[in-house]
């Protein structure tokens, strides 16, 4: 904006202190070079038309109606910081997290600082999801902790994984490793854990015509494919006293989370094995239930799921915030509203301009 307007005043607001947002608080600690950007957005803040205004919050101290009456344009830029609920059976127990609770706990976000997770007590722990938020999730759990004292991670996150009796780390997924959502670069690394077996059933490995039809139309799909084929069929040297382990779980899906025998926390998940079948409107292979099911027991777990925006307003159409429950549709990859007496975002370089 700053490039394309001369002479634009940009204030930068954030409930927060401090800038910078999911590089501070989403990236792995142990990915040192993903956060050289804040040297880029530091830049950018040194400019002299551009302010930051950190620890107010929209909705408390300040209205969304009174940012729109003392500027002349508004970027809601604050993304979706709220899990939504599987909505699942035993949801609530102990030992169940979602895995941005983790990730912002052990980054040092001060909204979870107090997040306190027991990894003592337990040998297992599962992770509902394969992209890479639950890569990163499982690879902090079982990295070597010498190697995470030497990043940036919160000194109280790395004297609880230091005590963390956490051996296994399952990984599940509804469908298969062609479809697995993580990048070739988050497996990669992973699958390179010198302390940590990887387990794989190699009867999950075995690719329909339409998975092969996936991978011959994506190029990364087919690399994670690859990468996990490979990754079942290498021995890992198992002399390491500190040996742990990474299943991926394939074509399942979780039903409820069971209790363990003391009632408060979780003891495991119980899932039921999908199968592939083909959507008769997007095309894609979604994942169906078989009516078979099995438990796996656990004593910490982490759920994934979509994630909601705030909601600052419940005024006119033009005025409220949306998010997938107040209008947002999605029209060929793209998100659209009703018309009103806004410019449309194809009409103006600016998305939100009033045009009085």
């Amino acid at each position: 904006m700053l490039k394309s307007h001369e002479g634009a005043q940009v204030d930068i607001i954030d409930r927060l202190p401090t800038p910078f947002g999911l590089v501070r608080s989403g990236v792995a600690p142990d990915h040192p070079e993903t956060k050289i950007v804040v040297n880029q957005f530091s830049r950018v803040a040194a400019n002299g038309s551009c302010s930051f205004f950190g620890n107010v919050t929209l909705g408390r101290d300040i209205s969304l109606s009174e940012l729109r009456k003392t500027y002349h344009v508004v970027v809601l830029a604050y993304g979706a910081e709220s899990d939504r609920s599987l909505g699942i059976p035993g949801e609530d127990l102990k030992g169940i997290h979602s895995a941005r609770e983790f990730v912002w706990w052990y980054n040092g976000h001060p909204d979870m600082c107090d997040l306190s997770p027991d990894l003592k007590n337990t040998e297992s722990a599962v992770i509902l999801g394969q992209g890479n938020v639950a890569l990163d999730v499982a690879r902090i759990l079982l990295r070597c902790k010498t190697e995470l004292a030497t990043t940036d991670i919160a000194d109280y996150a790395l004297d609880a994984l230091r005590g963390s009796t956490i051996r296994k780390v399952h990984l599940v997924g509804r469908r298969g490793p062609v479809q697995a959502a993580c990048t070739a670069k988050e497996l990669r690394e992973i699958l390179g854990l010198k302390n940590v077996r990887i387990c794989i059933n190699e009867a999950d490995l075995a690719t329909s015509p339409a998975d092969e039809e996936e991978m011959r139309n994506s190029r990364i799909q087919r690399r994670v494919y690859e990468l996990l084929s490979k990754a079942a069929s290498v021995h890992k040297d198992n002399s390491y006293s500190d040996q742990k382990e990474l299943h991926f779980v394939f074509f399942r899906r979780p039903i409820k989370f069971i209790p363990s025998e003391n009632g408060s926390t979780v003891g495991a998940v119980q899932l039921e094995k999908t199968a592939l079948k083909g959507d008769e409107v997007t095309g894609k292979q979604v994942a169906v239930g078989t009516g078979e099911f099995e438990d796996l027991k656990c004593g910490f777990a982490f759920r994934q799921k979509q994630r909601s925006c705030a909601k600052f307003e419940r005024q006119s159409p033009e005025q409220r915030v949306r998010d997938n429950h107040c209008g947002i549709r999605v029209v060929r990859g793209r998100m659209v509203k009703e018309r009103t007496n806004w410019d449309r975002c194809d009409k103006s370089p600016l998305c939100g301009r009033n045009s009085g």
